[in-house]
């Protein structure tokens, strides 16, 4: 059984340890995105060992269409299948029923869908969600919930949440069961559940009290970060986030951006996730104490200055931003190799230095002072 010991607080946020099979996860953390078990950009397992990666996330729904679950499971499940022997995350397929919204139809059961790749029929449901992840073998399943927009209206909202909570006692007893059975890979996979419920802050509060009850291994705030403000987003994290158990992990899915996960940890938050990092990294866009660069932009040319001065990431410690340019600008792949390596290596350290300035009570002007540094450089 997972074990989660807080080690500081300041305010509402906390710096823990949350002790799992694959190994010991400091939090505050950021967990890089493998979406197909792989980090996109040509990153290797090897490569986010060297620039601090703790958790890596993977996607049930993409895994399952391909190669398919039980191919991974054939391979001796997802550590294996990748060789990564640190904790792994995967998110339940919920969120891909939401994105792929024209192509699907929610009923009790489950919610029938069309593969995105070759349009065949998929049923996925909370059963189906935990044999997928449990083949996976991941160290932390998600449970299945549905993401209402934010746009949606209160009794589509609230009906939808109740689904959810039904959803997640089946996905919770489907759980217990596979973890009992002796061909289970990982007979130790703990359940996250996920709190939903758009921007109405009482269904959101009841449903966090309701959830709370199942006394799960850890919780999520879902369905934010899908249209609503980020001033919406933090008044709802201030409202739900003391309705959550205090001595379990907290994940806030899907955010985001260094200053979004800045007032997600002082609103309590122990676990982030986003894709900015390897997909703006992809388009040439690196993150710096001084805010984002666009290295296509014509003035680094001639620029001869690493990334960032000081940082210790494999792009910065030999490459200048001219020399990177010049490979995106030729569509060379190394080029986007190493934004991707200096984007995952900027959010990581990010994360230690928030667990440090944790670890000394003084993370609000660390905070303050971060935060400025990002607003000063958008204006240059």
């Amino acid at each position: 059984m997972a074990e989660y010991k807080i080690l500081k607080t300041e305010g509402r946020a906390k710096r823990a340890e949350f002790h799992t099979v694959h190994g010991t996860i400091q939090t505050p953390v950021f967990m890089n995105v493998g979406t197909i078990a792989a980090i996109k950009g040509a990153v290797s397992t090897m490569d986010l060992k060297e620039i601090g990666t703790q958790v890596q996330l993977s996607n049930t729904y993409h895994l399952h269409v391909r190669p398919g679950d039980e191919v991974v499971r054939k391979l001796g499940g997802l550590h294996k299948f990748m060789v990564w022997d640190r904790p792994i995350l995967t998110d339940s397929g919920g969120f891909q029923v939401f994105s792929l919204a024209g192509l699907r139809k929610i009923k009790e059961e489950g919610v029938y869908f069309q593969s995105h790749i070759d349009g065949h029929r998929i049923f996925m449901g909370p059963e189906e969600s935990m044999q997928i992840q449990s083949n996976l073998a991941s160290t932390i399943a998600m449970a299945f919930d549905e993401c209402p927009s934010s746009m949606a209206d209160r009794d589509y909202v609230q009906n939808s949440v109740n689904r959810t909570t039904r959803w997640l006692r089946r996905c919770k007893e489907e759980m217990q069961r596979l973890n009992s059975l002796p061909d289970t890979i990982n007979r130790e996979q703990l359940l996250f559940g996920i709190n939903q419920g758009a921007v109405y802050d009482d269904i959101r509060i009841a449903h966090a009290q309701e959830i709370s009850k199942l006394n799960l291994d850890g919780y999520a705030v879902g369905g934010l970060a899908v249209g609503e403000t980020h001033e919406e987003m933090y008044r709802i994290l201030d409202s739900v986030v003391p309705y959550l158990p205090q001595n379990k992990p907290t994940y806030l899915m899907g955010v985001g951006t260094p200053a979004n996960i800045l007032e997600g940890v002082s609103r309590g938050i122990d676990f982030f996730d986003c894709v900015y990092p390897s997909r703006n990294g992809r388009h040439g866009h690196v993150y710096t104490r001084f805010g984002k660069l666009n290295l296509f932009n014509a003035k680094y040319e001639l620029d001869e200055r690493p990334i960032e001065e000081g940082c210790a990431c494999p792009a910065c410690r030999h490459y200048s931003r001219a020399y990177i340019r010049h490979l995106l600008k030729a569509k060379e792949m190394l080029g986007m190799r190493l934004c991707v390596l200096h984007n995952l290596y900027f959010y990581n350290h990010l994360m230690e230095e928030i667990r440090d300035a944790l670890d000394k009570g003084c993370y609000e002007a660390f905070k303050k002072e971060k935060l400025r540094g990002f607003e000063e450089g958008e204006k240059q």
